[in-house]
């Protein structure tokens, strides 16, 4: 998927309801999807994709799109 655009906010919040539809603990895929973020942040500081895409809002994006992938969300 590509980030260089703006996502659109709906976009966002039905990836985060299907990231989160098919997490068995809401608390547990938040902890991951803030510490991919913080984890994003520092890692990514010298390049540069899209300022208007915040690190938390690029995890859930990328993080819906692993959902294929269990070990991201499993216990």
């Amino acid at each position: 998927m590509l980030y260089s655009s703006l996502i659109e906010s709906n976009q966002i919040i039905y990836k985060t309801e299907e990231l989160l539809e098919v997490a068995s603990n809401r608390f547990k895929i938040t902890v991951q999807v803030a510490n991919r973020a913080k984890r994003r942040k520092y890692e990514d500081i010298d390049i540069v994709d899209d300022p208007r895409i915040k690190p938390v809002i690029r995890a859930i994006l990328e993080m819906a799109d692993e959902i294929s992938q269990p070990e991201i969300i499993s216990d």
